[in-house]
């Protein structure tokens, strides 16, 4: 059982259906390029997003040996500020809608 402390606000968002929110969810996509160097990626993906060195080295990898790897998950604004952030570190990054 948890217990919610008195001065917490109440929840006033409105409830939102799965189905809805997953239409609404986009992802940024990192492509391989023969140019920065695999720390460099990891360090992009440490510094940008937070991530810890073993999911940021994952996912480097998986860009160099797939071709490509889902970064980040999120609405569309969100997606484009960091595709934004990635080509500001002279990575490829595009976004597209989640499941597509």
């Amino acid at each position: 059982m948890v217990v919610v402390p008195a001065t917490t606000a109440p929840d006033t968002r409105p409830d939102v259906d799965e189905a809805s929110s997953t239409a609404d969810a986009w992802v940024t996509i990192v492509w391989n390029d023969p140019v920065n160097l695999m720390t460099y990626v990891t360090y992009v993906f440490q510094t940008h997003f937070g991530y810890a060195r073993e999911k940021a080295e994952r996912l480097m990898r998986q860009v160099h040996e797939e071709g490509r790897a889902v970064v980040s998950t999120g609405n569309r604004e969100a997606m484009e500020v960091d595709v934004q952030a990635m080509h500001s570190y002279g990575l490829w990054a595009t976004l597209q809608r989640s499941g597509d």
